[in-house]
């Protein structure tokens, strides 16, 4: 009687403990712009562990979630008319754009110009819900796409890249989808599922601009979107590391290490690093100058310091680490005009994207013709790589970037940027080979 007695008693304890803990957080967004305060158009939030997602526009810039009822919440109100900010964004060919309307009515679409100019205009009677075009630009530079429904209006920034293409703008309807943003309400936002330490990916939309963070969030947080680029990391300009001297790079919200990591002591090819305490590293062809122009190549499990753990800061200096598969992700998505953050493309193997390899290439170092407009300030060096075999192959044709996330007993992600190629490689490689490392900040 006794024992049952002290068993209900801790049951009963657990239950107020688990009532009394606090089991809403609450994210909040705001952007900036190297200290500059920057307004967010809209911020898309994805549970990347519960495949689910859902979209916050301005102003609702803080999401709700309460873990253990699973409601989560942007705002009290009813849906009301909304344009959404088209995507892609920059715009290359054409672009979809998205807009909600809470009754049927007439609608209609405008675009002008810089000056003013009304250039294409479309105009239908609408349903109640969710619709969208596909417009057809007529020429480079910045143009202003407005919707009006019943008085109110809405206004979006729709940037175009010159293609040399010039043609008579367009509004082509689309049949009802489901495939874009929706008006997030209360309701709505119940198949939104949160838990403390999920994975989860926030991008933030700014004037046409997308940056993108990582996060495993356990309590509440103010997550701010960084719009800087090509510039050194605000605050950090170089880091002095085993008496060596790295620049940094800002890229939107990730904080770089402008060079190849160089550090330890080098070691013959025919030889095999191990865990003895000591950072060793390879020199292609066993020439130290060159480790001085490329960094130094690393098995994986040498540069992780032989663990596991992702994202881990393994051989890089203090407050910085090995990226992770999803981190660079995160830089293929922000250096790529076609497909951005988050687009399901970079969740392939094998070669990605459109032009990422070719704007975070550096302009030299490479072979004839494998350049890049290193547009970013990345400027990715080609240090080749020493295989399996124990040979050191492709120095000004690739470089190779290990990821800290592991997939299998001896696997792991890894990164290729092609001299032949504008997209990225994402390949599953053998540990013992041996490539370039980039640190990303903490």
């Amino acid at each position: 009687m006794k024992t049952r007695l002290l068993l209900l008693l801790i049951a009963l304890g657990l239950l107020f403990s688990a009532f009394g803990q606090k089991s809403v957080l609450e994210f909040t967004f705001s952007g900036s712009n190297n200290g500059i305060y920057t307004s967010l158009d809209s911020i898309k939030i994805v549970n990347k562990t519960h495949s689910c997602d859902t979209l916050l526009t301005w102003p609702d810039t803080v999401l709700v979630v309460d873990y253990q009822t699973g409601i989560s919440t942007i705002n009290n109100g009813k849906p009301g008319f909304r344009l959404f900010q088209n995507y892609p964004n920059p715009v290359e060919d054409k672009t979809t754009i998205c807009l909600y309307i809470p009754e049927k009515d007439l609608v209609r679409l405008c675009v002008t110009d810089m000056k003013g100019r009304r250039v294409s205009t479309f105009e239908r009677s609408l349903g109640k819900g969710d619709h969208s075009f596909r417009f057809t630009p007529g020429g480079a530079g910045l143009w202003f796409v407005s919707a009006q429904w019943r008085g109110k209006s809405s206004t979006i920034k729709v940037l175009i890249h010159d293609t040399g293409i010039h043609r008579e703008g367009s509004f082509e309807y689309l049949e009802p989808k489901r495939d874009f943003p929706k008006v997030e309400t209360k309701e709505v936002l119940q198949d939104f599922i949160f838990l403390p330490g999920d994975n989860m990916l926030f991008t933030g939309y700014s004037n046409g601009l997308q940056s993108g963070i990582l996060d495993f969030p356990d309590s509440d947080e103010m997550y701010i979107f960084e719009y800087a680029i090509n510039i050194p990391c605000p605050g950090i300009p170089t880091v002095t590391y085993e008496g060596k001297v790295y620049n940094t790079i800002q890229l939107f919200s990730q904080c770089w290490l402008k060079e190849n990591l160089n550090t330890g002591i080098m070691i013959n090819s025919n030889q095999n690093m191990l865990d003895n305490g000591i950072t060793e590293k390879y020199c292609y062809n066993n020439d130290e100058n060159n480790c001085d122009v490329y960094g130094g190549l690393y098995l994986w499990n040498e540069m992780m310091q032989y663990t596991a753990e992702q994202g881990i800061q393994g051989i890089c200096p203090p407050g910085w680490h090995i990226p992770s598969d999803g981190e660079w992700k995160l830089l293929e998505g922000a250096a790529d005009s076609l497909y951005r953050i988050g687009d399901a493309v970079w969740n392939a193997s094998g070669i990605r994207g459109f032009n990422a390899g070719i704007t975070l290439k550096s302009t030299t170092g490479w072979n004839s013709g494998c350049t890049g407009t290193d547009l970013f300030g990345f400027s990715a060096l080609p240090g080749g790589a020493r295989s399996t075999n124990l040979q050191f192959y492709d120095m000004g044709e690739y470089a190779w970037f290990w990821t800290s996330t592991e997939t299998g007993p001896n696997t792991a992600w890894l990164r290729t940027l092609i001299c032949s190629s504008g997209g990225i490689d994402r390949g599953n490689y053998y540990r013992n080979n041996a490539a370039s490392v980039r640190c990303v900040r903490d």
